[in-house]
């Protein structure tokens, strides 16, 4: 194929392209910053000036203008607009209540097929930190064409650490695709290995971590769905049928909670893997999905001549032979004194003190106040 033809034909898949932010997710490994009332996607958690969502828009934004369809909750329809003022209702979707990833993207392929059953959509997650942008645009560019062959396609990242806190994918053949070079089979799905499994993972070179972008026709996407979980698509088809018309929110509001909650992981993609039809395409962009305060301390440079990373607009904070991440909401001084890899986060009703070794185990502390009734804090 000479390079126009690849050009055009590029260009005309491209067009078929719609791009999907699932912002979900209080990020409860994030608390007290991150709450149900205003999870992490709503913050500014870099210091780049803009919140997370705002950042996974512009980020999708040179590739699919303005094809950028948002599904969240009702109770942050107002922070939405406001962060993305420029969104039309029609590419907002509003879940009444939670019901996990595979009802959130499952429900936006059903509405996106109605529109247009040749639309190829691609699904990036409002919590994450992902750079430089051109890495990222081509790796999607190749998702892209990719799916285009009849594939449902993910981002792999090249892992840099042997973590703990991803799944992995591991990596078959090369596909051969004209303009997506790097496209190969998917091997397999693993879970969160152990820590030595994990270093077996990143020695292989065969694994890459699941970021949970997944880039596919809308067809095949509700193709899997249906054969795997038939009462969860029948429902969503149900609301998408009225979704563009009168009765959207009367067949919403009786259909919406009754769906079963899965992730899309285990309701699509291994699935759809073990019947061959998931490809993937590695990004060799850096990707974080700032799943906990250590996280924050390694998007956060410290100021010259210091350890401690300090978040937050106006934050007073002491520190002599300290180390660590402060991050404060509120106006109260803060002073550390000889303590090292300490977290300390502040907020006007709720103090967190840890350490970055232990940063994952914020989640625990955040059930056990559910837990204890305490949800005015969560």
């Amino acid at each position: 194929m000479s390079s126009l033809s690849l050009f055009l034909m590029t260009t005309d898949i491209l067009e078929r392209f719609y791009g999907v932010i699932p912002a979900g997710g209080v990020g409860t490994r994030l608390w007290p910053l991150s709450r149900a009332a205003a999870p992490k996607f709503l913050h500014d958690l870099t210091g780049s000036g803009s919140t997370l969502i705002r950042a996974t828009y512009d980020r999708l934004s040179p590739l699919a203008g303005e094809r950028i369809m948002v599904v969240t909750g009702t109770a942050h329809r107002a922070a939405v607009c406001e962060q993305l003022p420029e969104i039309s209702d029609a590419n907002l979707v509003l879940e009444s209540e939670p019901k996990d990833s595979a009802a959130a993207i499952g429900l936006a392929a059903a509405i996106l097929h109605r529109r247009d059953p040749e639309t190829i959509m691609g699904s990036f997650a409002a919590d994450q930190v992902v750079g430089p942008l051109e890495v990222f645009l081509e790796a999607v560019r190749e998702a892209v064409v990719t799916a285009a062959t009849g594939k449902i396609v993910t981002i792999g990242i090249r892992p840099t650490l042997p973590s703990t806190g991803f799944g992995y994918i591991r990596q078959g053949g090369r596909l051969g695709i004209e303009g997506a070079p790097s496209a190969t089979d998917v091997a397999e799905f693993v879970e969160k290995p152990s820590e030595e499994v994990a270093r077996r993972y990143v020695a292989s070179g065969d694994y890459l971590w699941n970021a949970g972008m997944f880039v596919a026709p809308t067809s095949l996407m509700l193709q899997h769905l249906e054969a795997n979980e038939p009462a969860l698509y029948a429902g969503l088809c149900e609301i998408a049928d009225a979704w563009d018309g009168p009765e959207r929110d009367q067949v919403a509001a009786r259909v919406w909670p009754t769906l079963p909650k899965i992730a899309i992981d285990y309701a699509v993609a291994e699935p759809a893997a073990a019947a061959g039809d998931v490809a993937m395409v590695p990004g060799t962009f850096t990707w974080d999905d700032v799943g906990d305060f250590a996280a924050l301390g390694r998007l956060n440079p410290a100021a010259e001549n210091s350890k401690l990373k300090v978040i937050g607009e106006g934050a007073r904070v002491y520190s002599d032979n300290a180390s660590g991440v402060v991050v404060s909401d509120s106006k109260r001084v803060i002073a550390l004194i000889g303590i090292d890899d300490v977290v300390v986060v502040d907020t006007p009703d709720a103090l967190l003190v840890t350490t970055q070794e232990h940063a994952q185990q914020v989640k625990q502390a955040v059930e056990a106040l559910k837990a204890s009734g305490a949800v005015d804090v969560l």
